[in-house]
Order: C-alpha cells, then structure tokens, then sequence
C-alpha cells in the first residue's frame, strides 16, 4: 500500500479559487494523456504517487479522457482504490462532460440528460460517490443555459458534486452563466481555459477579465503547448515524441520553421518550460496550472517554476515581441 510522504505539504503553494473557500495547488496534474489504456498502469501509479507527495493535491479528469473514452477514469479509479483510500480527502478529483462521449442524440453537449448521465458514469468508473468539481466542458449553442446550468445545480443538489465549473466559455457567456448560477446557490468556482505564451484567447474573449471580476478563478491547461513551450522540439521532431507517436492534438505542420524560431527566442530568456508555467502563475487571476506528464521527473521540473514567478518589465516585453508576432 502506497503511504504519502509527510512532507508533501512544505513547498507547494496553494491559491483560493477566486472569492470561494476552495483552495487548490499552483501546480494541478491534468489526466488528458498517459491514462488511457494504452498507457502503463505501473507508470500511471507512479505519476500520481510523484504528484501526491509534492503537494499536487487536484487531479483532472474528463468523461472522454483515454484511449478509450471512459478509461482515464476508469484507471484512476483503480489507483484510488489501491492507494488513495486514506487520502480521499486531501484530494482534489474533478472532471467533465461536454464533448462526444456516446453514440445518439444523448452523448454530447450540454442537455440536462447528458450531463446527469454522464456524471453517473464518471462517479461508477472512479468507484467515487462524489466529485469535488464537475464542469460542463464546452459551451453548447443549442441547449438553453438555464438547462445547462440548471443540469449542474441538480449535481450540487445531489451530492455527486461538491463545486462546479465551467470549461472552455468566453467572457460574455461566463456573465450570463454566473447570473444563472448564482441565483441557483450554486457553488460555482472555476473556470478551465487553454492558456499559455503562444496563445492569448482568453485575453481576447473577455474571460480573463470576466472571471477576477466576477470573483471566480481560472485553472489553465496546455500550459507548455503540448510540449511546444519546452525544449523538445528545439533541434528536430524526436521519433518518440507525441508528434509522431499520436497526432491527435499536436500535429508536425503546426510546427512551422518560423513557430520553432520564436521558441528559440523565448529559450534565450529563460528555461523554456519552467519559464512558460511561471508566465502564466504571475497573475493573481490564475488559480492553477494544468501539467500533462508521461514521466515523473516532468512533474519534478514543472513544480520549479514556483520558485521564481516575477518578471522584469524589460522580459515581459521580449516574451510579448516573440510571441505576438
């Protein structure tokens, strides 16, 4: 049986999820990739063991998570029944429903009947009785917000879910899902956004500005770019990489000739990874950063970058001039 170091609470840092009791690591592990079942279960323990013991208390899920849909979850699941019991509450366990997770009208978006059914399946797969966070993960153009929100009143309501969140809206329909919220009483706290050097939708969508002011937090995934903010692929495409071993969310066009020399660029600054995670924790309105990890020792070297999080105004400008262009 797995035992916790118990010095696992000395050197991470912890920030309140914007005006909520709700505090989660600077430094959240994402379970997007390296879960599915085409992953090593020994390595899956050992990324979950690494994170636990550095403080990483949140861990985030998502209903579609694997290969196949279901089988993140599912993987957890089984870590936290062999190793977590005794820690469950000194975690964190999020995830979401949005995307396409089943065949038929029923298994997608953001319907009352989706939503609910696939929180069912989530808490079964986990062996939970409860999330602490249930998001709805993409806005939906056809479903009424109020089902929607309402959808995630009824998670709160019943005790499958302790807080909500939502994942991938822009500023405007965060205002108007706050509103509907909050006259629910729903505790919601969080938003989920992409967010990283390289791209800034979130500062042209009005979220970033939208979610301090309305007192939520913001917890950013793809922080590194899916590995284009290290020094991965600084010198060529390794045959290893995920570039070439699964394509599915960074494809070899994406990295044109010119992207690479703006990495370049931004490596002459500082460590490129490292500084990529601190560029985005300098801001009071980021709660959390989401790191992806198929080792270990990645998660080691991504909690350094909470050693230094301040920038001159003289890098902040070079950081600007190579990736705005």
């Amino acid at each position: 049986m797995y035992i916790a170091s118990d010095k696992r609470y000395e050197t991470m840092k912890y920030n309140r999820c914007g005006k909520s009791g709700l505090m989660l690591p600077a430094v959240s592990l994402g379970l997007w990739h390296n879960f599915g079942d085409t992953s090593s279960y020994i390595n899956m323990e050992k990324l979950c063991f690494t994170a636990f013991d550095n403080g990483i208390t949140h861990f985030d899920l998502a209903n579609n998570y694997g290969p196949e849909p279901g089988s993140a979850e599912k993987n957890f699941g089984r870590i936290l029944k062999e190793n977590f019991l005794p820690y469950r509450d000194e975690m964190i366990i999020s995830t979401k429903a949005g995307y396409t997770m089943w065949e038929g009208p029923y298994g997608d978006w953001g319907s009352r009947k989706y939503l609910l059914a696939s929180l069912d399946q989530s808490l079964k797969r986990m062996g939970l009785e409860y999330v602490d966070i249930f998001y709805h993960h993409r806005m939906d153009p056809n479903t009424p917000l109020e089902e929607t929100m309402g959808a995630l009143e009824q998670a709160v309501r019943s005790g499958k879910a302790l807080y909500v969140g939502l994942s991938n809206y822009d500023g405007p329909t965060l205002e108007r899902a706050t509103a509907i919220l909050t006259d629910m009483r729903v505790p919601f706290v969080i938003n989920q956004n992409r967010y990283n050097i390289l791209d800034r939708t979130v500062e042209k969508n009005g979220l970033k500005e939208t979610a301090p002011r309305l007192g939520k937090g913001i917890i950013c995934f793809t922080p590194l770019a899916q590995g284009v903010l290290t020094d991965r692929y600084l010198n060529g495409i390794p045959e290893d990489s995920r570039v070439r071993t699964d394509s599915r969310f960074l494809k070899e066009s994406s990295l044109t000739a010119e992207k690479i020399e703006r990495v370049r660029g931004l490596n002459e600054i500082a460590t490129l990874a490292e500084m990529a995670l601190a560029w985005i924790l300098k801001d009071d309105a980021v709660t959390s950063v989401l790191i992806g990890a198929s080792k270990p020792a990645q998660i080691l070297d991504n909690i350094k970058a909470l050693e230094n999080t301040t920038f001159t105004a003289e890098e902040l400008a070079q950081i600007d001039a190579l990736s705005l262009m």
